[in-house]
């Protein structure tokens, strides 16, 4: 039986030997045999083995093989030294790193931290011997058969996204970059919505997805994971989930070169026509403002839509349905005035950036001789819509007046800022649309997304208290010269609505839910699971 003290002796021979240490065979298949002895034998056994590896080329695989052994010893030290070794064996033989990285993969499941740590390391420290390799042996136990709630599985792409984006410049060449896209490709074809948005996380830090190139294989990666060919089904909470995830991870890769038309055409087509019947798990979450939300971010880089005139008809029915006409004064009863037209400012103001984006590219929507019945509507919906929003802004700016530092910081006044902005954004894309004929050249910035450094140019979305009064938008006084709707129009006889003044509501501008989305099942090839607990009701003009 080896015991301590011949494998210090052993250990002597071979490092006095130095590069004839090879010659001294049954002194390293000592240090094979004391895996199997004692806790101190079996530490020793560690170290030795890995230090003269590469000298024994011959019982690498037995070598190999011990080291496995005392990984999965049912002592914790013993374990760790193990674990801490076994890289030292790819540094001077790198052809071993897929089948050391397989394993070392496989003890992430472990339970103790110390030691999960020590197995994180361990890997981490392959990347340098051979990137590639180290990929192959993560992979091959992603891809592996397993159990649902498999932990290796989800804590191998999870070192995968946090760890590669911290290792060393040119650690991970373009080869190890072309084979993590190739992986994660057959690894996208069975997921859950977490290990989804976890494996695009990987991609989008790899270097080549820098290029318009990258970027456009991601959108198209994302695209297909969508299911855009599949018809939507707005009371399936997963489909919904689902179309809201992958637009969500596709919207910072949109660009002036990487086109959202996809996108943009499935929501005009299948989403906006069935908005009121999306599914709502619970009264706090609001699918229906968060695809608009996400509708007017990508909107603005669509491209060239085909069908475009027909997308933008269904994009105005939709956005008519929250810009009402003024009410009739033949209607101009107590009761009439009771059942004020809700006027929802978080809809409109993603609905009318959206048709201003597309309207762009489609102006003759609007202006077409054929057209011409439908701009005068849509011109009385804009001026009394922009009535109401004059109001509130005047209210908003008179509550927010001499506010600065920690006052603007509660909570209240947080809100109070965001429906200023929100309120003003809508102001601004209404005058733009009230121009004869319409135009499309303001630019302002969506209010629940964060003000860039520098203010555009022509952005007036941005205001301040104390700011001059708004200049009312009337028929007289926006280019139509002096024309009023004709006598015999449909429009006769109706009235502007001048709105109530009354207190802000605290209800109003919640912000969007910038967390992750709730829960989910863990089981793949069952799409995504659940919907997460957003905020983001909105607000509405009648909550005062």
């Amino acid at each position: 039986m080896t015991t301590v003290e011949n494998l210090y002796k052993n250990f002597g021979v071979l490092a006095d030997a130095k590069d004839k240490a090879g010659e001294h065979l049954e002194e390293y298949q000592s240090f094979l045999e004391a895996v199997k002895g004692s806790t101190g034998e079996k530490r020793l056994a560690a170290q030795f083995i890995a230090r003269f590896f590469k000298y024994f080329p011959d019982l690498a695989t037995k070598a190999i093989n011990s080291l496995f052994d005392l990984c999965e010893d049912s002592d914790i030290t013993i374990r760790k030294q193990a674990i801490k070794e076994l890289p030292h064996l790819c540094k001077v033989c790198p052809e071993h790193v897929p089948k050391i990285s397989e394993a070392l993969t496989q003890l992430l499941a472990c339970d103790d931290s110390g030691e999960l740590g020590y197995v994180q390391s361990s890997l981490v420290s392959l990347f340098p011997c051979n990137a590639k390799g180290t990929l192959e042996g993560i992979f091959s136990q992603i891809l592996a058969e397993h159990e649902e709630d498999d932990v290796v599985r989800d804590r191998a792409i999870k070192f995968l996204v946090l760890k590669l984006r911290n290792l060393e410049e040119d650690t991970v060449d373009k080869d190890a970059e072309d084979y993590i896209m190739t992986e994660a490709k057959k690894v996208l074809q069975d997921v859950t919505k977490d290990e989804f948005i976890s494996i695009m996380d990987l991609l989008k830090n790899l270097k080549v997805m820098s290029t318009v190139t990258g970027r456009q294989q991601l959108v198209d990666i994302v695209t297909d994971q969508a299911d855009l060919e599949e018809p939507f089904e707005p009371t399936d909470m997963d489909c919904v989930d689902r179309l809201i995830s992958c637009i969500k991870t596709a919207t910072p890769l949109f660009s002036k070169n990487v086109h959202s038309k996809a996108f943009v055409a499935y929501i005009c087509d299948h989403v906006l026509p069935v908005l009121n019947q999306l599914a709502r798990p619970s009264p706090d979450v609001n699918p229906e403002l968060e695809i608009l939300r996400l509708f007017a971010e990508i909107s603005e880089f669509c491209g060239e839509l085909d069908k475009a005139e027909e997308r933008m008809e269904k994009l105005y029915n939709r956005l008519t349905d929250y810009m009402p006409l003024p009410p009739s004064s033949e209607n101009d009863t107590p009761e009439a005035v009771s059942e004020e037209p809700k006027l929802n400012f978080s809809f409109v103001e993603c609905l009318i950036f959206a048709f201003h984006q597309l309207g762009k590219r489609s102006p003759g929507f609007l202006t077409d001789e054929a057209n011409q019945e439908r701009l005068k509507d849509f011109k009385l919906r804009l001026q009394f819509f922009a009535r109401g929003v004059q109001v509130y802004i005047k209210q908003l700016r008179a509550a927010l007046q001499g506010k600065a530092g920690d006052s603007l910081k509660t909570e209240e006044n947080k809100l109070k800022v965001v429906a200023l902005k929100t309120t003003s954004n809508i102001n601004t894309l209404i005058k733009d649309l009230f121009h004869t004929p319409p135009a499309y050249k303001s630019s302002v910035s969506l209010s629940w997304k964060p003000l860039m450094p520098k203010a555009t140019t022509n952005s007036k979305s941005v205001v301040s208290p104390g700011q001059k009064r708004i200049t009312p938008i009337t028929f007289e006084s926006n280019g139509t010269g002096g024309k009023k709707p004709a006598p015999n129009s449909k429009h006769e006889g109706q009235q502007l609505y001048a709105p109530p003044s009354g207190k802000f509501s605290n209800k109003a501008g919640n912000y969007p839910n910038t967390g992750e989305r709730g829960g989910g099942g863990r089981g793949r090839g069952r799409g995504f699971r659940g919907y997460g607990r957003g905020r983001g009701q909105g607000w509405t003009y009648n909550r005062w």
